[in-house]
């Protein structure tokens, strides 16, 4: 199995990047890489529970199901998550788990990301690039 941890610093408060990660109004602004929307999903993360989105991509046309429960919820500082892809005939495949964690810096708050129980190391590069895509929209958002 691997690993992987991502970091992102932002200018805001602690609770209000929280809010940005777990509610579903504002989830719904930057979850998936850049290229893809979600035009079904079950996001809200501010509570334990199943969760699940369809990201569609907008030049392919291809589907991609997610899903898993959130596992639990410490506001402000982190929520966790089961994480596993569905196949073309929706059945779940092998299960990773993710981890938001939230903590305060000298100019606001870090994001820290760790996806971890990946299945190898081309697994994890692609979890890699998808995250940095995310993340790339999550910083325009509260920019």
């Amino acid at each position: 199995m691997t690993d992987l941890r991502l970091e992102r610093d932002f200018k805001v408060t602690p609770d209000q990047l929280f809010n940005w990660i777990t509610t579903p109004d504002k989830l719904l602004k930057w979850w998936g890489p850049e290229g893809v929307t979600i035009p079904e999903s079950k996001l809200d993360f501010s509570k334990t529970g199943p969760w699940y989105s369809i990201m569609l991509g907008n030049d392919s046309g291809q589907t991609f199901k997610v899903s898993g429960q959130v596992t639990h919820v410490t506001p402000p500082k982190s929520v966790g998550l089961t994480w596993g892809w569905h196949d073309d005939q929706d059945r779940r495949g092998a299960e990773s788990h993710v981890t938001f964690t939230v903590v305060e810096t000298a100019d606001g708050a870090r994001l820290i990301i760790d996806h971890v129980d990946l299945d190898g190391s081309e697994q994890a590069q692609s979890h890699e690039n998808g995250w940095n895509s995310t993340l790339e929209k999550l910083t325009r958002q509260i920019s």
